[in-house]
């Protein structure tokens, strides 16, 4: 299944579906009570905000300020912390406007996180980033191409930016077999076939090609070269370049498997990787956490849930359960 179909929900079967019997008013009443006065009932925020759809907890947001005149991701903060304060706040977010927010924090202080940059916009599709871009600018008031160049440098900056412009016509079907074979000597001819590597080439064709598209490039380009793209890849480029043109192609092969991975390796090893965590659940919830789900199971071994539950604990993990609902 090509990648952009992940967009829709029918395809991609949402773990949160809409919430029936929906009222935001007491929902938000609910929510009040178990932040008011000293202590706060954790259990019924999660039973809130973690079964009602993103739409859905925007109406409670605006419920809760007309009630209480206080804002809901603001009393959230200063009631919950940790982990679980950024898992409940990320939820309350719009879903551009959650990227948007992702991606500013990527950038802010010092360092930037490149892999976050990477995932949002290799997986986005050319509407979602124009969306992206609209909601940066209104939250932040500054251009998300102009502070990501400011953030990057040499080829990984131009790679970034050229998906920014959001060029892949995601939804041709069409394949010209004569042009794809095209594409695939011109990346042979950038990389394997010389001394160096003419990064500009596979920045253009993996950025402005459709997915449909890439997929042939892709099998024409194993035929040329004897080797797949991504070792082709792995060995002609480093670092975040690297990374990025690798995220482009997993997510043309199989977006579902891309964010399996990126899950399994916020799980495994010393440690947790929370953020990435967070984003993926929260992001792809209502889109196709469910396929997600069973590429993690058999790339990992075991369901997402059981990880989560070695790796995490307390309310956190109650909430993080509830999102990916169940095997």
């Amino acid at each position: 299944m090509a990648w952009w179909k992940a967009w829709s929900e029918e395809e991609g079967k949402p773990v949160i579906g809409v919430y029936s019997n929906f009222d935001p008013a007491p929902d938000a009443q609910t929510l009040y009570k178990a932040m008011k006065g000293l202590g706060t009932d954790e259990q019924a925020i999660i039973e809130v905000l973690t079964k009602r759809s993103n739409k859905q907890r925007q109406e409670i947001a605006k419920s809760f300020k007309a009630q209480f005149g206080k804002d809901l991701i603001d009393s959230l903060r200063s009631e919950l912390s940790g982990d679980f304060e950024r898992l409940m706040v990320a939820l309350m977010y719009p879903p551009y406007k959650y990227e948007a927010k992702e991606l500013f924090d990527a950038m802010k202080g010092v360092g930037t996180s490149e892999d976050v940059i990477i995932e949002i916009l290799a997986s986005r599709t050319k509407a979602q980033i124009k969306e992206i871009i609209k909601a940066y600018k209104e939250e932040y008031g500054s251009d998300l191409e102009q502070d990501i160049a400011s953030e990057t440098s040499g080829y990984f900056k131009q790679i970034l930016v050229c998906l920014l412009q959001g060029e892949r016509d995601n939804a041709s079907l069409y394949v010209d077999t004569a042009l794809a074979r095209q594409d695939a000597e011109a990346l042979f001819s950038a990389g394997e076939k010389i001394k160096g590597t003419d990064e500009i080439q596979f920045i253009t064709i993996l950025c402005k090609r459709s997915a449909t598209h890439l997929l042939k490039v892709f099998e024409e380009y194993q035929k040329l070269a004897g080797k797949s793209i991504e070792d082709s890849i792995k060995s002609e480029t480093k670092g975040s370049l690297e990374d990025a043109m690798l995220a482009i192609v997993r997510c043309t092969r199989n977006i579902r498997q891309y964010f399996a991975e990126r899950l399994y390796h916020a799980l495994k090893g010393a440690g947790t990787d929370d953020g990435t965590l967070i984003r993926v659940i929260v992001s792809r919830n209502e889109v196709d956490l469910n396929l997600i789900k069973d590429e993690f199971k058999r790339i990992a071994g075991q369901p997402l849930s059981s990880m989560i539950v070695d790796d995490t604990s307390g309310d956190y993990k109650t909430a993080l359960l509830n999102l990916c609902g169940s095997d």
